[in-house]
């Protein structure tokens, strides 16, 4: 249990006098210290009460004096070490912070909380060490840091450098390192010195790139051998081509322990002293040895009270790295901007709602003329539009129906194909492939979500209907489709109508129970695909729960249909007469032909893992932010998502009324 379980656990709370404005102002520093147990207030803190300071910002004086003078403990406030997109002098507000009652993890002159518990924490139980090593993976795979507006593929020097950490001028964690202008002089010299002949790069703070503050380094330091990199890449990228690393006290030097180097340390950082660093100035009383994984657990898991923006509560270090997994790849992806082509009117509210948090989407039949990324509905796709990335719903969308302009949860954007078309290569084959062998804590999140989805009866569209009494014996389902779908056009080979499907599955099991079950689309009147299935289905399972009847069929048998992937969730044998994304990795029965290069053998929860947690974006309908598949689970299983508005249900009802020219509109 982290440290943010156990102070909401025991209902103790204290009263905070704060001094700094910024206690009052930003909302979600408020919200985390309340929901951490501490009441902010203003005035004179009484024999009980605490006094609540930001770390030693220039204010902290103001609080100290008042402590002082009253006689009462303080709560030093700091932000966590995976912070947020953007600086807080940008704007952001962070995932977490670090609340501390001995001191601030930074100044080596009073031992805090994190560095009490590093020295004396046991840190041996397997559970915690094995979530440490998981969160450590993925945030190197996910190209996470303190700060995250970067692109991960940005390109970085060639490797065999050695890096320099610069930091930003007055920073409190350089001033309580005692450090200044000439100690960080010393450790360039140092650098170069250590390493003749090698290529020294600077790398400036993320602050000083954005204007923020001036950092220690600057033109006059470079020369034939040192270059000051000053835009932004990842750090990870950064760490991997570096033979050495030096820095003061940046949590740089923090995440090159992570990324296996021993940094040279010309600090008291926190990290450093424990047998991981080489540490110029050490800190004495520090004796102890610890790993890796012992570090990251206490100052990641069990120090940090971190926060779910989503549910509005306190909440792991792994729910932390969700929500900024989505964030930074939301920002990532857009932050260039978006043209946007082959979009309906109906759709282009949500896209913007999706894709328009940085700059508004431009809705045009053009390519981009400036340096927008260009984006197409994938079933408008044509040779006009080679090179732009295809979009399409994801696969747990919405609580109704895209042909009755339902706005989705989840959408997908490809830049290889798009996944239902298995003439060409998409992303999520590739993203499948990649997650043929699963870290722990991968394996733990994909079993995880399988079992909501079971335990919520979720599917796609998620559907009301009742179920009934099923006739007994071997029951195949047969999902219907809508047959002028683009999955069918591309993924379907010579059975290709929902006919001829019947047919093949009647003359297959002739002594089976066939359960037919038309498509939602088709059900309303929407879409094509209606067929008389005479004496070919034993049951027609018109306006039924997609979800409640898998748990009751023994097969199921399609050409493409999402319900095929579903079915695997839940344990269900399934047969594919087409190639939908699912079949080919050794988990279906192929009837039809599967991509040659479809090799890979995944495990369900790998393909689970690709299909609903790497491919999607996901987007909140209640606070509108980016958010994790575990969120939109959530929402869909509340039924916490808006109703389509009025224009949306009127233009749906004309839409039944001449559904003979779809072609018009989709």
């Amino acid at each position: 249990m982290s440290s943010s379980d156990q102070s909401t656990a025991g209902g103790q709370r204290s009263r905070l006098f704060v001094y700094n404005g910024g206690f009052i102002t930003q909302r979600r520093v408020r919200r985390i210290l309340d929901l951490a147990g501490y009441d902010v207030r203003l005035g004179l803190p009484g024999p009980d009460d605490l006094v609540g300071i930001w770390g030693q910002s220039p204010t902290s004086h103001r609080g100290l004096s008042v402590a002082e003078r009253r006689g009462v403990s303080v709560l030093r406030v700091e932000d966590t070490f995976l912070r947020s997109v953007h600086p807080g002098r940008a704007g952001d507000a962070p995932l977490g912070l670090n609340l501390d009652r001995s001191g601030v993890h930074f100044d080596a002159q009073t031992p805090s909380d994190l560095e009490q518990m590093l020295a004396t924490h046991a840190l041996d139980d397997h559970a915690l060490l094995s979530r440490a090593k998981g969160a450590m993976a993925r945030l190197k795979d996910l190209h996470l840091s303190k700060y995250n507006a970067f692109d991960p593929n940005a390109i970085v020097p060639d490797p065999g450098y050695v890096l320099v950490i610069d930091q930003t001028q007055g920073d409190a964690s350089v001033t309580a390192s005692k450090a200044d202008a000439a100690r960080f002089r010393e450790m360039l010299v140092f650098a170069q010195e250590e390493h003749p002949g090698a290529r020294v790069i600077i790398k400036t703070h993320p602050e000083t790139t954005a204007g923020f503050r001036p950092g220690y380094f600057g033109a006059q330091d470079v020369s034939h051998r040192v270059e000051l990199l000053d835009t932004p890449v990842s750090p990870w990228a950064l760490l991997e081509g570096a033979v050495g690393v030096y820095t003061v006290s940046s949590q740089l030097g923090f995440e090159a322990i992570l990324a296996g180097h021993k940094p040279r340390v010309f600090g008291q950082p926190f990290y450093g002293g424990w047998g991981l660093t080489q540490d110029e100035d050490p800190t004495p009383r520090r004796q102890r040895k610890l790993t890796r994984a012992q570090l990251f657990a206490a100052a990641m898991i069990l120090y940090p009270h971190w926060y779910d923006p989503y549910r509005d509560r306190l909440c792991t270090l792994e729910d932390a790295i969700d929500t900024l997994e989505a964030q930074a790849r939301a920002w990532r992806e857009d932050h260039l901007g978006w043209a946007a082509s082959g979009m309906r009117l109906w759709k282009r509210k949500p896209l913007q709602q999706f894709y328009g948090r940085q700059k508004r989407v431009t809705f045009t039949d053009e390519p981009p003329t400036d340096d927008r990324r260009w984006m197409v509905w994938a079933g408008k796709a044509g040779p006009e539009h080679d090179g732009a990335v295809r979009v399409e719903d994801g696969f747990l969308r919405s609580r109704g129906l895209g042909a009755q302009l339902v706005p989705p949860l989840s959408l997908v954007t490809d830049d290889t194909g798009i996944y239902y078309d298995p003439t060409q290569p998409s992303r999520l084959e590739h993203l499948i492939t990649t997650r043929e062998t699963l870290r722990a804590d991968q394996q733990i999140r994909a079993e995880r979500l399988q079992k909501r989805l079971i335990d919520d009866e979720l599917s796609k569209y998620n559907l009301a209907g009742d179920l009934p009494k099923l006739p007994q014996g071997h029951r195949i389902l047969v999902p219907g489709q809508v047959e002028d779908d683009a999955s069918i056009r591309t993924g379907a080979g010579a059975i290709n109508t929902n006919l001829t499907l019947l047919q093949a599955v009647r003359s297959a099991k002739p002594d089976a129970v066939i359960l037919y079950k038309p498509h939602p689309d088709v059900e309303a009147g929407l879409r094509t695909g209606a067929v008389d299935t005479h004496d070919l289905a034993d049951v027609v399972l018109d306006h039924v729960d997609p979800a409640a009847l898998l748990g009751q069929i023994d097969e199921l048998w399609t050409m493409t249909s999402l319900m095929g992937f579903e079915a695997l969730l839940r344990g269900v044998k399934v047969t594919t007469l087409g190639a939908p994304f699912y079949a080919g990795w050794g988990m279906t029965t192929d009837l039809g032909s599967v991509p040659e290069q479809r090799t890979a053998k995944p495990t369900l929860h790998g393909l689970i893992h690709a299909a609903l947690i790497d491919y999607p974006r996901y987007r909140d309908p209640k606070t509108g932010l980016p958010c994790p598949v575990e969120v939109a689970v959530d929402r869909l299983a509340s039924g916490q998502i808006p109703s389509p508005g009025l224009a949306n249900r009127s233009l749906s009802k004309l839409q039944g009324l001449f559904a003979t020219y779809a072609y018009l509109w989709r």
